[in-house]
């Protein structure tokens, strides 16, 4: 199958830059979303009649390639691949590629999650399709010198790129045969219309191994995964920005701790690389992911469990004018190992409520309200930057982007009334946290703002959802209209 036209000519012009870093979302719009263990004709699907509509950018998808089957049926077996025959429990190739056309001509990008660090687990019994041979591994020989060759000290680089993570046979990614098969593999996606990737486990491959296999592609966006908490890790997000951007998880962990109230809500006005995080351009952010958000230790993460706060973390990101943001779109688990929602081994169908949200063991936190207005809200602002910075008490803020959007959050327990500067134009405004633009009226709040760009503003301390936003796009008498 071809590439579509305008896709294809994306990557051609992206051939000729320095960087993996543009993520070639279609004119206007800026966040992706993770549909995690998703069926790929429910990708398609939700392309057509959401993702599209809405205004999202792109899907980062699960691990497209064959995987060992592992008992119990775990997600973490998708992270296992047994070859590069594109068949999983997501669907067919067949399948795979009808939803990479599908979306495409919905203008949204996929993005693969490309597990090219190890393959199975050395403990699984069978292997893939295609060659096996043990020269295209690391072992003792070459770089890991632990007795069972697995990583026990992540606090010696040489053992965390060279061993086995949690003894999934590590792939010899100094050989040139392994880049080559590597670089094909993505090849043939990028083929096919994807996108670009994210890089699983970067942190486990040598960055230069990294820019020979990228070296190889045609420009596709990239994303790589490297778990960088603070200073004091081993490996470093900054050693792979050559290659594309990061994962940045400083940014969930330090909105996380924020939004608790470990920390003040105003000192957030330089938030990005003044909180020692990485340059705009370097960074994918998130809130949460499929990895993260199941680790067992206590308040380390926000997720859908903590609804509020996580609707107003999440708001806060796509508000703010740093990196490229990813929503998290969970399944409901109570197991940390937890596959998805299934029937006799096969994934079940994402349920679609009359009310819009998911039913049948499906999160779908990309479709509540506060989440997708602020997707239209991020498109709306632009490359406009922050202006009219306010703060209340410690939990209280507000700013605009420019002359386009303006956002205020209340995380005290008591309510503020204030009269701020939004930067707006004169008019009559529907809140998109509480509702929406409707026949030219407003499902829920108004917010007024006067010829001199102030409001009115009054956000109650103890709401299920207390922060407010307007834009010019959800504007009374306004003919401009969010892509929704």
């Amino acid at each position: 199958m071809m590439l579509p036209i305008a896709l294809s000519l994306l990557l051609l012009v992206a051939a000729t830059a320095s960087d993996f870093g543009s993520p070639h979302c279609a004119t206007g719009r800026t966040t992706i979303v993770e549909l995690f263990e998703w069926r790929w004709d429910d990708v398609a699907a939700e392309c057509e009649r959401f993702l599209g509509p809405m205004g999202f950018c792109g899907v980062q998808v699960s691990p497209p390639n064959e995987n060992a089957v592992v008992s119990g049926r775990p997600w973490t077996e998708r992270y296992q691949p047994a070859s590069y025959q594109l068949t999983t429990r997501s669907g067919d190739e067949a399948s795979f590629r009808d939803m990479v056309a599908r979306c495409n001509n919905a203008s949204v990008r996929i993005y693969a999650d490309a597990v090219i660090n190890h393959m199975a687990d050395t403990s699984q019994s069978g292997v893939g399709n295609g060659r096996n041979d043990s020269w295209d591994f690391n072992d003792w020989g070459t770089g890991c010198y632990t007795g069972d060759q697995r990583i026990y000290n992540y606090g010696d680089t040489n053992q965390v790129r060279n061993c086995r993570y949690e003894g999934r046979a590590d792939l010899r990614l100094s050989k040139d045969y392994v880049r080559g098969k590597l670089a094909e593999f993505m090849n043939n996606l990028i083929t096919i219309g994807v996108a670009g990737f994210r890089v699983d486990s970067a942190k486990h491959m040598w960055p230069g191994d990294l820019e020979n296999i990228f070296g190889r592609l045609q420009r596709p966006f990239i994303y790589q995964h490297v778990p960088d908490y603070d200073d004091n890790e081993a490996i470093r997000a900054y050693e792979y920005t050559n290659n594309g951007r990061v994962t940045n998880f400083r940014f969930g962990k330090y909105l996380n701790d924020v939004f608790r109230r470990q920390n003040a809500l105003k000192w957030l006005s330089n938030f990005g690389e003044g909180w020692n995080m990485p340059a705009s351009d370097d960074v994918l952010n998130f809130i949460d992911n499929h990895d993260n958000q199941r680790d067992t230790s206590a308040g380390s993460v926000l997720t859908y469990k903590q609804s509020r706060l996580y609707k107003m973390a999440t708001a806060f990101m796509l508000a703010w004018p740093y990196g490229v943001a990813r929503v998290m779109s969970s399944y409901n688990f109570t197991d940390a190992t937890q596959g998805p929602p299934s029937t006799n081994e096969v994934t079940d169908r994402v349920v679609i409520n009359g009310d819009g949200g998911c039913d049948g063991g499906w999160v779908c936190e990309h479709r509540w309200r506060q989440v997708y207005n602020m997707v239209a809200f991020r498109n709306v602002a632009g490359s406009e930057p922050v202006a009219n910075w306010w703060t209340g008490a410690d939990y209280q803020i507000a700013f605009s982007r420019g002359n386009r959007t303006f956002i205020a959050f209340n995380l005290e327990s008591f309510d503020f009334k204030a009269t701020l500067q939004t930067g707006l134009p004169a008019g009559w405004y529907c809140d998109v946290i509480s509702g929406h633009l409707d026949n030219d009226k407003c499902t829920g709040a108004t917010v007024i703002v006067r010829e001199d760009g102030t409001a009115k503003v009054s956000i109650c301390g103890r709401s299920s959802h207390p922060f407010v936003a307007i834009h010019i796009g959800q504007k009374i008498g306004n003919e401009v209209k969010t892509l929704g």
